[in-house]
């Protein structure tokens, strides 16, 4: 909003011409939400304990984290306000993909939000039905793709995304190209979700992958820059750059409140809605296959419960000490701080490495 209410006077105050360069609303977006984590943050942690919004921790979990119970959780609600309020405060609200961003971190953190509150206020074991999760997750994966369908910025690479690595390198999906895109974002989506089991640690592996992907969507959005590295320009794709800032600036501001020992957990209404939007912004770049190396972690984590249930289920036999991978490490006395703090390395790694293949093209 601030970007429509004063560029339009930057010919009367010179000033206001600083609000035309995506990279200074990415900047402010990110210190806006942690401005906005910082000064809310207490007040919705006092209210989630008053109403008795609280953590109940599994019997089956590490024994460690059951004095973890009575913690407040759906502190997802801070991460969706400090995303999306600087959002709206300085990115090009015109968009379309600022738009499709909005609508779909809501419609997610609303399906997050409804399975927190069957779990945690009416105490209904298993929250939200598996399979009307899924149906939400992969209704709002389809209509991103019939979105970007539909609104094709070059009609030859619609249905296609890049292959990392390669110069001018893509692999066509053709009819297949929908459920594609509603793999990516429910996968994700969940693949976020299961890795939130330590404190700290799905919150700053978010943040460190959007802030990857806010550079990927600039230089995406950016016509020489594009041209120079042999990647996609895709119009408009730029302003995804200021909602990642958003949403790395909010990660951040809740990691102050989430890390060890956390005194608010995200739960569902947070880790849904921004795994879905990573995912959205690396399908609206072309670059939903690069998402596995910056997302390296949260992939692994969620192989790891599939091999562990196929596994117990085809041998009887499991192959870690416990899913997902975190709670492995935590089991083979690994302190909890020093599992979470490993992962971020690695993360570091996997995001510098999927940076350096713009330039290995």
């Amino acid at each position: 909003m601030l970007y429509l209410l004063l560029y339009p006077l930057h010919s009367q105050w010179g000033a206001l011409n600083v609000f035309r360069y995506i990279t200074f609303r990415t900047a402010y977006a990110t210190i806006t939400a942690l401005l906005i984590s910082f000064l809310f943050g207490p007040y919705v942690i006092r209210k989630l304990r008053e109403k008795l919004v609280l953590q109940k921790i599994r019997a089956e979990g590490p024994e460690s984290h059951q004095k973890k119970q009575g913690t407040p959780t759906m502190g997802g609600i801070l991460i969706l306000i400090s995303t999306l309020g600087p959002t709206l405060l300085w990115a090009d609200v015109r968009n379309p993909f600022i738009q499709m961003m909005i609508v779909s971190t809501l419609w997610l953190g609303a399906i997050g939000f409804l399975d927190d509150y069957l779990k945690v206020v009416k105490h209904t074991p298993k929250g939200l039905i598996g399979r009307y999760k899924l149906a939400g997750q992969c209704a709002i994966g389809l209509a991103v793709a019939i979105f970007l369908y539909f609104r094709p910025w070059q009609d030859d690479l619609v249905t296609k995304t890049s292959l990392p690595f390669l110069k001018n390198a893509y692999l066509d999906l053709g009819v297949l190209y929908a459920l594609f895109v509603m793999v990516v974002v429910t996968g994700t989506s969940n693949a976020v979700n299961l890795t939130d089991g330590l404190d700290g640690l799905a919150i700053g592996l978010l943040a460190l992958a959007f802030s990857a992907f806010a550079v990927m969507a600039y230089v995406s959005g950016h016509m020489k820059f594009a041209r120079y590295l042999n990647i996609v320009f895709i119009e408009g794709s730029g302003e995804l750059a200021v909602f990642c800032g958003a949403a790395v600036g909010a990660s951040l501001g809740f990691l102050w409140y989430n890390a060890h020992p956390a005194e608010v957990f995200m739960g569902d209404t947070g880790s849904l809605p921004l795994g879905g939007a990573l995912a959205i912004v690396a399908t609206c770049v072309k670059m939903e296959l690069l998402l596995v190396v910056v997302g390296g972690v949260f992939v692994v984590e969620a192989l790891s419960v599939i091999v562990q249930v196929g596994s117990f289920r085809l041998r009887g036999k499991r192959v870690f000490l416990m899913a997902p991978l975190h709670h492995h490490f935590e089991l083979s006395k690994w302190s909890e701080t020093r599992v979470v703090v490993r992962f971020w390395i690695v993360a570091i790694l996997l995001g510098l490495l999927s940076l350096s293949t713009l330039k290995l093209r």
